[in-house]
């Protein structure tokens, strides 16, 4: 306690007080301002230093202090005493001096001396000064608080900074490095508050707790990279599934199967037997990405993605759909949702577009706290919070990941921090209001700064200023991609304030590597101690354990295993009723809708039977791929819900299928097209440099299937029902469609969507993102002066008058939106050479990959993956042993790259000369499933990518076959040619097995118009 009231104090201080610059902003010698506050330009004569390691000198005068607590030493002479830090360091001061709480010396020669901060440093002060809570040195000679980050600020009166870097000022103070003039953040109160019991029961039990077991508690691995055994072996926090992960490996796992998991993880983690104090006892908690329903469990209810609940605007109904939600996921065992995503998008380009709820801040902060009370239970409800029908959520992920340059996923947000704290910041205040236990660090950067390592924002601001008291969870190997560290290994991301790190794989390496720099000093046993102390706090509030102890094994809850819950018929009405509100109506001339149920309809599109495509990403799969319908036995497809409604008015109407529209489309009375975007997630979702938002560009198929009925029958209305994940450029749909529907990613209701074409039901769907007028108007958002052609919440009702007319621009930009001018790069003759004659050429290495170890592993003459998913063996080619036999087991890839630490490379003039990536391949055994693609990665989550799976199937007569792709088919998707680091990847999501060499780029072997259908 003592330990906490003291840091909050110096939170409270500091979030008042230090100098923050602004977003950036990198000066390091700003000038000096005798009477302003310290900032990224002006120094201040009173101001205090931020958190980071660095030097305050100031002059002045100020009297004693008290000897602190920890190791240290304080001495003044000439002025009074001084206080002694709460850690390893000396005070010495000549007027006086308060030491710091941690390594440090605090000197005070002449005056009043200064406090030294919380850290690894020096405070010297000849009139005083405040050293900060970190490494570093703060000197002063009229007074001033040292900061607490690396960095030095020197002036006559000035403040340390937070961060690297160092700030000097003169004639009345130096300005503060790192985070800027002061920015005020809201104060946070949690309906859920520290309960004291449950504090006294978790002070008793650290004080019982090995450094392992504490380590232990602070690791979350994959289901697949961990077994039962281990998980008490190890004294491990929590494990997840990721995305595509089932138990067995089943994606048709029964609701059985995952109780029965879930029950062997809790048993393994609360079995006490052997000495005392070895084991004790901490249930495992089970975390999953339930984010629109319980998404990868076969036969839940899924929901509107997150985009199509935006445009409903109904905070209520989000509720309710979060409760369904958490009691889906409670039915197969799991304790924790990885939901909900409060993402404010600001670039219709990122591939997580459809993740968030909008690009307005106060439609998610609306939502996000309604989202957290439906999942967690309302905390003014004792008997409902943290029941057996609810489960733990995360606010994710935290924070500004909707507002990164071009869209670029795990990118860099630029923006100031009143930017930031007011746009992106705004889910998160109703979200910790309502009590949110879990907070998900972002991938993303902060004006250059990883979120993982920001020490700043999760623990100064989140943990200080906004009150959080549960516990931060890095994202997927997250914490690997800070500076100086790796999947196993990475003190930085604890001592910023990650709590538990998701490290899927690499675990066992992570907790010897944090468990040796917690002996070392290098993560203070302090801040593994409040890790601990929150996780612990989180799973005593849920009920797992402890004075509030009301779940007990996962099979024993109230709703575990009761496999009728999942797709309840009234889960399934409310998924409905999100669909009916989130349609929204952009055209409908002529009146056209609502349409007859005693029409005769053709119903075409490639996503008119598809459940697949209508529901997206994170669906079954990490990407929403490999599925077909009958992998969703508890859902309906966009068509059988227009059949179904024709069908049961008892009139004459009928609805007729034909996907490419080549059925006789005069014969109908309207023809309904669902056409729109394929599955996608994280990274391969993106809009890359080299494409545009146009629509037609990107999916050219379905502006072929809408022309081919305007030419059979110029005179049927055709009715455009368009399934997105964001909105896109698509003037030359318009133009040819009579009414057009955003419909979104509906997810398992594709009746909800005949119930309104056919007028049981009006729209009420308003967009939450501005729609663009332009295949290059991005960013584009509410308030920011552009013109889009349908703003922020429009949305038609039948009944209005329609104005927009067929004569939209259908102007195409070239090379993409953001790409430079591919002539200036000049063209090339020469065969880029990846895996020739057996040999890997030039710094490429092959490696292969999968869910047992994503990470890679080189493949030399051979190898096979920890968990078998795929294995290589050198076989003679053209030439003895040339070729690589590769053997899939389940998803898996294998690909080439440059060697470790090695850049990418700018492949421009491959892009110029029609070049072709060509491999030969011997297909032994064909893919099993669907999906198979050939990439090229430009640092991932950068890549491009086209299925081959039909290529593949279709050569299967095991001999050796020229396979031949275009490279504007992966640039047209996403590959950004400047900075190519895997010219070649082969990813299967099931078995097969195919011989490969002879893998190189060859120059103008695709034409100048080269076709992408494989």
């Amino acid at each position: 306690m003592k330990h906490r009231n003291r840091y909050a104090k110096w939170l409270l201080f500091a979030a008042l007080t230090i100098p923050v610059p602004a977003c950036g902003d990198d000066s390091t010698d700003p000038p000096a301002d005798p009477t302003g506050s310290g900032g990224s330009g002006g120094g201040a004569t009173t101001g205090t230093g931020g958190s980071g390691a660095g030097t305050t000198t100031g002059s002045g005068s100020g009297g004693g202090g008290a000897g602190g607590s920890g190791a240290g030493t304080t001495t003044g002479s000439g002025g009074g005493g001084g206080e002694g830090g709460s850690g390893a360091g000396t005070a010495t001061g000549g007027g006086g001096g308060e030491g710091g709480s941690g390594a440090g010396t605090t000197t005070g020669s002449g005056g009043g001396g200064g406090e030294g901060g919380s850290g690894a440093g020096t405070t010297t002060g000849g009139g005083g000064g405040e050293g900060g809570s970190g490494a570093g040195t703060a000197t002063g000679t009229g007074g001033g608080e040292g900061g607490s980050g690396a960095g030095t600020t020197t002036g006559t009166g000035g403040a340390g900074g937070e961060s690297a870097g160092t700030t000097t000022g003169t004639g009345g103070g130096g300005g503060a490095g790192g985070e800027s003039a002061s920015v005020e953040w809201p104060t946070v109160t949690s309906e859920i508050p520290l309960d004291p019991e449950i504090e006294d029961a978790i002070a008793e039990l650290l004080a019982q707790m090995s450094p392992a077991q504490k380590v232990g508690q602070m690791v979350q691995p994959e289901i697949l990279a961990i077994t039962p055994d281990q998980v008490r072996e190890y004294h491990i926090g929590s494990v997840l599934n990721g995305g595509g992960s089932w138990p067995g490996r089943s994606k048709h796992a029964t609701v059985a199967d995952w109780v029965a998991l879930a029950d062997a993880y809790y048993a393994a983690s609360t079995d006490t037997s052997g000495a005392p104090g070895e084991h004790l006892g901490i249930p495992v908690i089970w975390g999953v990405d339930a984010v629109h329903g319980h998404n990868n469990v076969i036969g839940a209810t899924l929901f509107p993605q997150n985009i199509g609940l935006g445009a409903m605007n109904d905070p209520d109904l989000i509720e309710e759909i979060g409760s369904i939600t958490a009691t889906e996921v409670a039915v197969t065992g799991l304790d924790w949702a990885f939901a909900p995503t409060l993402a404010v998008v600001r670039d219709d380009r990122w591939g997580r577009s459809y993740e968030g709820y909008s690009e307005d801040p106060e439609i998610v902060k609306s939502y996000a706290g309604r989202m957290i009370r439906g999942l967690q239970g309302r905390p003014a409800d004792s008997a409902d919070l943290f029941s057996g029908r609810h489960v733990i959520a995360t606010a994710k992920h935290f924070m500004g990941d909707g507002g990164t340059e071009q869209g670029k996923d795990q990118g860099n947000t630029v923006c100031s921090e009143e930017d930031l704290r007011d746009i992106h910041a705004q889910g998160y205040l109703s979200a910790l209001e309502a009590g949110a236990q879990t907070v998900m660090a972002s991938f993303s950067s902060w004006n250059g700064d990883k979120m993982h390592g920001h020490r700043y924002l999760l623990t100064d601001i989140l943990k200080g200023q906004l009150g959080f008291t549960g516990f931060v969870i890095g994202d997927w190997n997250g914490h690997g991609q800070l500076p100086g560290c790796n999947n196993s290994q990475c003190a930085a991301a604890i001592n910023a304030g990650v709590d538990m790190i998701m490290v899927p794989n690499d675990w066992r390496a992570f907790i010897e590597n944090t468990i040796a720099e917690v002996q070392s000093g290098e993560i203070p046993m302090a801040r593994v101690d409040d890790a601990v102390t929150r996780i612990l706090r989180v799973k005593m509030r849920a009920g797992l354990f402890g004075p509030k102890a009301n779940k007990g094994a996962p099979s024993a809850r109230s709703v575990a295993g009761d496999a009728t819950l999942l797709a309840a018929p009234e889960h399934r009405a409310v998924a409905r009723e999100a669909v009916r509100k989130s349609l929204v109506l952009l055209k409908n001339k002529g009146d056209v809708l609502p349409l007859s149920k005693s029409m005769n309809v053709l119903v075409a599109g490639k996503t008119a039977d598809n459940i697949q495509n209508q529901s997206g990403g994170w669906t079954l799969t990490w990407q929403g791929t490999g599925n077909t319908n009958a992998d969703f036995p508890n859902a309906q497809s966009i068509y059988a819900g227009i059949d179904e409604a024709i069908a049961g008015a008892g009139m004459s109407g009928s609805a007729t299928l034909s996907p490419d529209g080549t059925a006789a489309a005069d014969t109908f009375d309207a023809a309904i097209v669902v056409i729109g975007e394929t599955p996608y997630a994280e990274g391969q979702g993106d809009i890359g440099k080299f494409e545009t938002l146009e629509h037609a560009n990107l999916n050219p198929e379905d502006l072929a299937v809408i022309d081919t009925i305007r030419a059979q029958a110029p005179s049927v209305p055709i009715v455009t029902v368009f399934v997105s994940g964001r909105p896109l450029h698509t003037n030359k749909e318009l133009n040819r469609s009579d009414a057009f529907v955003a419909a979104w990613l509906p997810g398992s209701e594709g009746g909800g969507v005949a119930d309104v074409l056919f007028g049981d039901y009006e729209f009420q769907g308003k967009l939450s993102f501005s729609w663009p007028s332009a295949d290059c108007q991005a960013p584009i958002n509410k308030g920011d002066g552009e013109t889009p052609l349908f703003p922020y919440g429009y949305g038609l009702v039948t009944t209005d008058a329609d104005v927009l007319d067929d004569d939209l621009p259908e102007v195409s930009t070239g090379h993409g939106c953001a790409a430079p001018d591919p002539g200036e790069a000049g063209t090339t003759n020469e065969p880029l050479e990846i895996f020739v004659d057996g040999d890997e050429k030039g710094d490429y290495v092959l490696r292969i990959g999968g869910p047992s170890n994503w990470g890679g592993i080189d493949v030399g003459m051979g190898a096979t993956l920890p968990g078998g998913e795929v294995s290589v063996s050198t076989v003679d080619g053209e030439i003895q042993g040339s070729a690589k036999q590769v053997t899939w087991s389940a998803t898996g890839q294998i690909y080439a790259q440059v060697s470790a630490g090695m850049p990418g490379v700018d492949l421009s003039p491959y892009y110029n000369s029609e070049t072709s990536i060509v491999f030969r391949a011997r297909v032994d055994a064909p893919p099993e499933g669907t999906l198979v693609t050939l990439s090229a990665h430009c640092v991932y989550p950068c890549f491009g990518d086209i299925n081959i799976a039909s290529t593949l199937t279709s050569i299967a007569d095991g001999e050796w076959h020229e396979v031949s792709v275009p490279l504007k088919c992966l640039t047209d998707k996403g590959l950004d040619i400047t900075n190519v680091n895997t010219p070649f990847l082969i990813y299967s999501e099931s078995p097969m097995d195919v011989a490969i060499e002879d893998v190189r780029w060859e120059p103008f072997t695709a034409g100048p118009t080269p076709t992408c259908a494989f």
